[in-house]
């Protein structure tokens, strides 16, 4: 297992809201646009991959106790997004990789699927 602040450094992933999770070790990984399928499947302690940027990210993120979530390709995060992001402590963080280059580095790294 690696602490989400090890893979910010190796990643060189931006850090955008530091949340509570930097510390935490990060148990795995999905890769995921869709909100319901994340809550039905993820982990608690997984880092997830998604395009969205919207508050309900922060929300299903909060929920199941995630170590962050890793905006690829640059993507635009709303401040409003950021600002909740900080009030609930969910970290998250971005980077140009897109999300394909992500995941593939993140398992190379030792970060495997859920499940």
């Amino acid at each position: 297992m690696k602490k989400l602040e090890n893979i910010v450094e190796e990643l060189e992933l931006k850090i955008l809201s530091r949340g509570h999770g930097l510390k935490s070790d990060v148990s795995s990984g999905c890769c995921c646009d869709l909100l319901s399928w994340v809550m039905a499947n993820g982990k608690k302690d997984a880092v997830w991959i998604t395009v969205q940027t919207h508050v309900n990210v922060i929300a299903v993120a909060s929920l199941l106790d995630l170590a962050g979530v890793i905006i690829p390709s640059n993507m635009e995060v709303d401040k409003k997004t950021i600002e909740k992001a900080q009030e609930e402590g969910v970290t998250i963080l971005s980077t140009h990789l897109n999300a394909f280059q992500l995941t593939g580095m993140l398992y190379n790294i030792g970060i495997g699927a859920e499940g």
